[in-house]
């Protein structure tokens, strides 16, 4: 059995709850229940899962191309209630950026070392922004990359779907 790892980006609830502050629509809200099964899979099959989560300070530079969003221990920085269960699971990992890539001064490296997963698979949000950026790098670093279609969204149905067929045709990560 191939050695697998689940990277959940941004599942947070700026993004992906109704009242969140940069909140992805409803396309967010819907593959919800899409990414609860498959964390639930890989829990079941105790792999590794590693919660990207963006974490910005009060007066970060990003607030000067988006709104205030994601600020470190408030409730928009939190993951949603829907996967809370995660906190009790021994094989998570909880990885705080302040930039696109969950790569940029975070340890995500050292966690993929130290796992070495022979496939990385990716949910969340937003497709065209952090997930893009973080597939990126993923593909740069020669790891085989899956995306679930059905579990990535954004707040800009073109972007996403550009950004779909360009970690695809570009970067060679296979939409699953």
């Amino acid at each position: 059995m191939q050695k697998k790892l689940l990277l959940v980006i941004d599942v947070l609830n700026d993004f992906v709850h109704s009242e969140g502050k940069l909140n992805c629509g409803e396309d967010a809200e819907k593959i919800i229940p899409f990414i609860v099964e498959k964390v639930n899979d890989f829990v079941r099959e105790k792999h590794p899962i590693v919660l990207v989560k963006d974490a910005h300070i009060i007066d970060d530079l990003e607030f000067e191309r988006f709104p205030t969003h994601c600020i470190k221990e408030t409730w928009g920085a939190e993951v949603i209630e829907e996967l809370a269960f995660l906190e009790v699971y021994p094989k998570v990992y909880c990885v705080e950026k302040q930039r696109y890539s969950a790569f940029y001064n975070t340890n995500l490296d050292k966690i993929l070392e130290t796992e070495k997963p022979e496939e990385i698979y990716i949910l969340g949000v937003c497709t065209n922004i952090c997930v893009l950026y973080t597939v990126e790098e993923l593909c740069n670093r020669d790891y085989k990359v899956f995306v679930y279609k059905d579990g990535v969204a954004s707040f800009d149905a073109q972007a996403h779907e550009f950004a779909l067929q360009q970690m695809e045709n570009v970067l060679g990560a296979e939409i699953i």
